[in-house]
């Protein structure tokens, strides 16, 4: 994940220098792959994220980080222009006639669209710029947005031509038995049954969470588009991007485990930058298809297990600081806290996790020096062995030959090593 620093100063007051943040997060768990002067004063940190905390796939999960590790408060992206934008299950308007079903739930459990008119332009230059320092190529104002709330929020989005679709029906399903689409890239893929797409009235237009179609790709032209903010089955996902040997950024995304809480927060996100760079607005409200909601997942951290396990007291005010910061709702009960995990920290299952997170932010550094255990003196000697010994070198001397053979043993001990031959005696 690359880290553009002026984009983390957005989330978090932090005049440190770039080895300054990149130091204090390898601390913290983070490996370090290099620092880039990106010019212009800024820098960009590209970290290693590993494959159980997905959150950090974002600016924005990175800023977190970076705000509990300094203890320092988390501005959250503006969603102040879409802020009124009320997504609710339902279709958004006649006159849009947009409609969203999901025929598979097991594999796509929430399904977020809405709809917009749009001008087709060059993104801004700091954009563009934000992109291209993070390694992703500009194309267009809309398609860059999507981009842009992925690496900025951590939710991949895609971007439909609207009157592209047929019947501007999208239905979430399998793929047909020899099903054809033409990706992107330009490569036509014959898909599976088992395979996730996104399809319109007639025919599939992308593959669920790797690879938009070119059928109904957004070119400059594109007058009205679909944003798609969606939830994917994460083994789903990678089972059909290796399949197609496709891998993207969304996909890196979803197979890691994306956040069910963020699909309505991504479109939100996506209309004020829309406002922002007057590159369109939506039509109206939108369409959250989430069947099944998932409820919050709550774990109980003990103080007496939380000192036994790190090695050493935290003060209970640590505690609280730390978890409160990076997201997680604390509520302190007799025998220490019961955590509320928010939906984006799909690595916290359990105490242990909970012991892990406040462990790397309080600091391994403070654990107090503790050696292993020396005997005061060594044992005493064993009257045998020099004994032993001293037969051997006289009876050597004396011109015998030592033979070490195998020894006699009853049967019954024999049977327990499985040892097999007749016996001697």
């Amino acid at each position: 994940m690359r880290l553009v620093l002026s984009w983390l100063r957005e989330f978090v007051d932090v005049p440190e220098s770039a080895e300054e943040v990149a130091q204090k997060l390898a601390l913290r768990g983070f490996e370090v792959a290099s620092v880039e002067d990106a010019g212009g004063g800024d820098a960009v940190i590209d970290f290693e994220v590993t494959a159980n905390r997905p959150d950090c796939l974002s600016v924005l999960g990175l800023a977190r980080e970076v705000a509990t590790a300094y203890d320092r408060p988390l501005t959250l992206p503006s969603t102040e222009r879409g802020a009124t934008i009320a997504l609710a299950p339902v279709p958004i308007g006649p006159a849009d006639r947009l409609k969203v079903t999901i025929e598979d739930a097991g594999l796509c459990p929430r399904y977020a669209a809405a709809s917009a008119d749009v001008t087709i332009g060059p993104a801004p230059q700091w954009m563009a710029d934000r992109l291209l320092a993070a390694g992703v190529r500009p194309i267009s104002s809309i398609v860059d947005i999507t981009n842009y709330v992925n690496l900025e929020i951590g939710q991949p989005m895609h971007a439909f031509d609207l009157e592209k679709l047929a019947g501007a029906e999208i239905r979430v399903r399998r793929a047909k038995p020899g099903e054809m689409l033409v990706t992107l890239d330009g490569v036509e893929r014959r898909l599976e049954p088992d395979m996730l797409v996104i399809a319109d009235r007639d025919r599939a237009q992308a593959v669920a969470g790797v690879m938009g179609g070119a059928a109904s790709e957004v070119s400059g032209t594109t007058r009205r588009i679909a944003y798609e903010s969606a939830y994917f089955h994460a083994p789903s996902v990678r089972r059909t991007s290796k399949r197609l040997g496709l891998k993207t950024e969304a996909s890196t995304r979803f197979e890691r485990g994306a956040d069910i809480g963020a699909q309505v927060v991504a479109i939100q996100r996506a209309a004020a930058l829309m406002e922002q760079i007057g590159a369109g607005a939506l039509t109206g409200g939108g369409i959250d298809c989430y069947p099944n909601p998932r409820g919050a997942r709550t774990l109980h951290l003990r103080r007496e297990r939380l000192t036994r396990v790190f090695g050493a007291a935290v003060p209970d005010a640590d505690v609280v600081r730390i978890l409160t910061r990076l997201g997680l709702a604390v509520e302190t009960t007799s025998d220490g806290w019961d955590i509320g995990t928010p939906t984006f920290r799909v690595d916290l299952l359990r105490e242990a996790d909970l012991i892990e997170e406040v462990g790397r932010h309080y600091g391994f550094d403070r654990l107090p020096p503790a050696f292993p255990p020396v005997m005061a003196a060594a044992p005493p000697p064993d009257p045998r062995i020099p004994r032993d010994q001293l037969i051997r070198r006289v009876l050597t001397a004396a011109g015998l030959s030592e033979a070490v053979t195998f020894g006699f043993i009853e049967a019954k001990a024999a049977e327990l090593f499985r040892t097999q031959g007749a016996a001697l005696v």
